[in-house]
């Protein structure tokens, strides 16, 4: 008898976390980042995400790896969209105090 209620209730658990895993992990993550590509595109902006981030930290001074790159860029892309627009407006700011 015990069976027949545990076993139904172990499959949905497993379906549920397995949803809600691929959800976490692969979907809200593509959501994000269409979201960020088309405030980009929104604004007129040719550079990507990753670009942006390192031409940002090349003008503070700062030496990046590709591995922070990717992992900032994944960061800000979750938690912080808008960062990617301040970023691109320093990098503009720099180069029009260059000139």
């Amino acid at each position: 008898m015990a069976p027949i209620i545990i076993i139904p209730i172990i499959i949905v658990a497993i379906v549920g976390l397995s949803g809600y895993l691929v959800y976490r992990f692969l979907i809200y993550d593509l959501y994000c980042k269409r979201s960020v590509n088309q405030s980009l595109q929104k604004y007129n902006i040719k550079k990507t995400p990753s670009q942006i981030i390192k031409e940002y930290y090349e003008n503070k001074g700062e030496k990046i790896t590709p591995k922070e790159i990717q992992n900032l860029e994944k960061n800000y892309r979750q938690n912080e969209p808008e960062q990617f627009l301040a970023m691109y407006d320093a990098i503009r700011d720099a180069q029009k105090s260059k000139e």
